[in-house]
């Protein structure tokens, strides 16, 4: 079976054939357009994506309008409200599209009735949090001890031609500098 969706579960999860066909028929391969939000801020929502091509993020709007983008997503990813479907409370971000989008959308309910049932379910349930634990706290590191001239060019090094694929006002969102910043960032680059 070549599909680099069961390639990167079996390299990062050792997900079995049987148990990645148990995950694929539970899903639905859907096709998200740029600009579109699978959850509101403030909403609730039951659903969990693995994305597979294009970029999406997660945003906080404050009162003011100013956009704090969490994380931006790339292939292959998981998406979703986590702790919103975990407390049952309200998402405190906005998840959305930044370039058409290509995901497997899952229940997180049905999911977790299978990890009752299912040992190589509940397995992967357990692997999936703690690589999602590690990628936090990665990035909360990297957000303390980089400068943004080093957070953007880790950022380029994930996702090379971002450049050419998101606004810049989402990158310097991302990096929690100015998008004046961010032109002042590239331009040094350049001339380095």
């Amino acid at each position: 079976m070549e599909n680099p969706n069961f390639d990167f579960l079996k390299s990062k999860f050792n997900v079995s054939k049987e148990t990645f066909l148990i995950l694929k028929n539970l899903s639905t391969q859907k096709t998200i357009p740029s600009g579109e939000k699978i959850i509101e801020q403030g909403g609730m929502s039951t659903k969990l994506y693995f994305l597979t091509s294009g970029l999406m993020r997660s945003v906080r709007v404050s009162e003011r309008g100013k956009e704090y983008t969490k994380n931006i997503y790339s292939p292959i990813s998981f998406v979703g409200p986590f702790s919103s479907i975990l407390t049952k409370k309200p998402s405190l971000l906005t998840y959305e599209a930044l370039t058409d989008c290509r995901v497997y959308e899952a229940d997180y309910e049905d999911f977790f009735k299978l990890t009752q049932t299912d040992i190589a379910i509940s397995n992967l349930y357990n692997r999936v949090l703690e690589y999602l634990f590690i990628i936090y706290e990665k990035k909360q590191f990297e957000s303390v001890s980089l400068n943004a001239t080093e957070r953007y060019q880790l950022l380029k090094s994930k996702i090379p031609d971002i450049d050419n694929k998101i606004a810049q006002y989402q990158i310097a969102s991302y990096l929690n500098i100015t998008p004046v910043q961010l032109s002042r960032i590239r331009k040094d680059l350049k001339q380095n």
